[in-house]
């Protein structure tokens, strides 16, 4: 069954609602869970990647962790960076009750992006003895993509990042509320599926993804430094991840479906 935009809207809100009174420990582990399913996606997409030699095929298979997270009403901060948008706009929550949803959630990604990686790293590599599978070397190559690369143009890799960033989480955020326009599963996981293979497959910029992909490709031996990874990636990018959903998904299905003049 589907459900028109304006009711899409009045359920996110009331789920954005929901998620910012959560328990702290609820928000870390359901954001722990959801960062080493995204983690999992990652590196069934690069193995499919590299398996078939077509990126595309990647990015087909990508989509497989966002669908499980969100169908467990799991904690994803770049969803939340546009749900929980939505009650603070009608002041229904706080400012401090949605920035102490983003950190708990983000800083549980941190660990379960982190814990992924190794046990990832483990498994691939039996423990960094072989180094050489095409999908490891990948991986490690996609890890310096995403850091040294955008290091080597200064400060326009930054704005590079940034942008890719926003790209990212317009789909992904579109995703999240794509999910609410229908009441049977196979519906949901269709809505979902569409963009967030859109970005994958474009290359944008992802941090809850990073969380896994960078410290994986330098467990592997991508020669990056902790600061390279912050620095040229990590925060450029959860800030273009925050712009992306809260005003091109979230602050716009609002100005033309949330207010009166948008509802039927």
């Amino acid at each position: 069954m589907y459900v028109p935009p304006h009711e899409v809207l009045e359920q996110a809100t009331e789920v954005g609602e929901k998620k910012a009174n959560l328990s702290v420990r609820d928000m870390a582990v359901r954001g722990f869970l959801s960062a080493s399913l995204l983690g999992y996606a990652t590196a069934l997409a690069f193995y499919a990647s590299a398996l078939t030699e077509m990126p595309l095929v990647g990015a087909l298979v990508f989509p497989a962790g966002f669908v499980m997270l969100s169908l467990l009403g799991l904690e994803l901060v770049t969803g939340n960076f546009a749900l929980l948008f939505l009650p603070a706009f009608q002041r229904r929550i706080t400012a401090a009750q949605l920035l102490r949803n983003w950190l708990a959630v983000y800083l549980a990604h941190i660990v379960g992006g982190l814990f992924l990686a190794y046990l990832v790293y483990v498994a691939w590599t039996h423990n960094g003895s072989r180094l050489d599978d095409p999908w490891v070397k990948l991986l490690v190559a996609a890890a310096e993509k995403k850091t040294l690369a955008y290091a080597q143009m200064g400060a326009q890799g930054l704005w590079v990042a940034f942008v890719k960033a926003i790209l990212c989480n317009w789909m992904v955020t579109l995703a999240s509320f794509l999910a609410f326009t229908s009441r049977d599963t196979t519906g949901k996981v269709v809505a979902m599926w569409l963009p967030i293979f859109t970005f994958f497959a474009l290359g944008f910029e992802h941090s809850v993804v990073n969380l896994f992909l960078i410290p994986a490709g330098m467990l592997m031996g991508a020669p990056l430094t902790v600061a390279d990874w912050w620095f040229w990636n990590q925060i450029p990018v959860t800030v273009g991840n925050i712009v992306g959903g809260a005003l091109f998904t979230a602050g716009a299905l609002y100005w033309t479906y949330g207010s009166p003049q948008g509802k039927p």
